[in-house]
């Protein structure tokens, strides 16, 4: 059972997502991360890699023992069967985490970080409140072509297959627009900070 108050924070791709949620941890917020429970699911000795072995393969496993990202992240691009097994495995796997990691949190709340939150009723269940970390969509482009190598129609690819922006915006509760620099980001993350610890408060004493 979560004991505390969840802010379910996500974004599209070259949002900003992970940076927005170290700036959360910075001012004292327990921080869980789906995405970082996915990695230690798919490391060498990871619960999930035997049934991910089992239904793709041995050549989907690393000389370490760890998932091929790559050669899994071109398989499911191509065969959406095979991005909806995957997906079979893993979430499950992840939602469990996700609830064991706020089960233990302790704070006014915490920060529940989920690329598809709005796509997942699961997660919308879990958490109080919703923070979308947005941007100008070519700002998204350049960021993504930067850090990752990808060119541009592959990042445009990979964004096409993503909730569309704008459904994003209606559906959140709050929403930052990191289109800035980090220096803004953080402020307006400050600033989060404090309406959250707030309104979260008034809300658990009601």
């Amino acid at each position: 059972m979560v004991g505390v108050k969840v802010v379910g924070l996500t974004g599209g791709i070259g949002s900003g997502k992970t940076a927005a949620a170290r700036y959360f941890a910075a001012q004292g917020v327990v921080v869980v991360d789906t995405d970082e429970l996915s990695h230690a699911l798919t490391a060498p000795g990871g619960r999930a890699m035997p049934m991910l072995v089992a239904r793709f393969g041995p050549d989907f496993q690393r000389a370490d023992g760890a998932l091929d990202r790559l050669r899994m992240r071109e398989l499911v691009f191509r065969q959406p069967s095979a991005r909806r097994e995957l997906e079979a495995i893993l979430h499950p796997m992840i939602l469990e985490d996700s609830l064991a990691a706020l089960a233990k949190a302790r704070g006014a709340y915490a920060v529940l970080v989920v690329p598809l939150l709005f796509e997942s009723q699961a997660y919308r269940d879990v958490v109080d409140r919703t923070l979308l970390i947005d941007c100008d969509k070519e700002v998204q482009v350049a960021r993504v072509m930067q850090r990752s190598g990808l060119s541009e129609s592959q990042v445009r690819a990979i964004m096409a297959t993503q909730m569309p922006r704008e459904d994003k915006r209606r559906l959140a509760d709050d929403i930052i627009d990191n289109s800035g620099s980090l220096s803004e980001l953080a402020l307006q993350v400050e600033a989060k900070h404090r309406y959250y610890l707030s309104s979260l408060a008034r809300a658990r004493s009601q």
